[in-house]
């Protein structure tokens, strides 16, 4: 069976482990991404990331945006959003359908 984890700042993921989510507390964006990297190897079909670390790992992220498994998602961590996840939503529907149909062409 695949799990989910979540990546993020201490404050930000704890709240997670309360529904049953993994969660892997860090503090770096290397850290961030070491983890990534090891947790992707394992049996998670999503891994959540906050969008504090995410803003800084896109190369490493990228190398999984074709795979199946894992999804891996950004979301907003205690210090707000950074526009992480709206961005790569619009990515991903320009490349579905070929234009921006959520945003027009700002």
């Amino acid at each position: 069976m695949h799990k989910i984890g979540v990546i993020g700042d201490r404050g930000s993921v704890l709240g997670f482990k309360a529904v049953g989510l993994d969660v892997f507390p860090i503090a770096s964006v290397e850290e961030a991404k070491a983890t990534l990297h090891r947790i992707a190897k394992e049996d998670y079909a999503i891994i959540y990331i906050t969008e504090k670390f995410c803003k800084d790992m896109v190369d490493e992220i990228e190398k999984y945006k074709d795979m199946r498994i894992p999804a891996i998602i950004p979301i907003p961590g205690m210090d707000g959003s950074y526009g992480v996840g709206i961005a790569n939503l619009k990515k991903a529907v320009e490349r579905a359908v070929g234009a921006d149909i959520l945003f027009g062409n700002k």
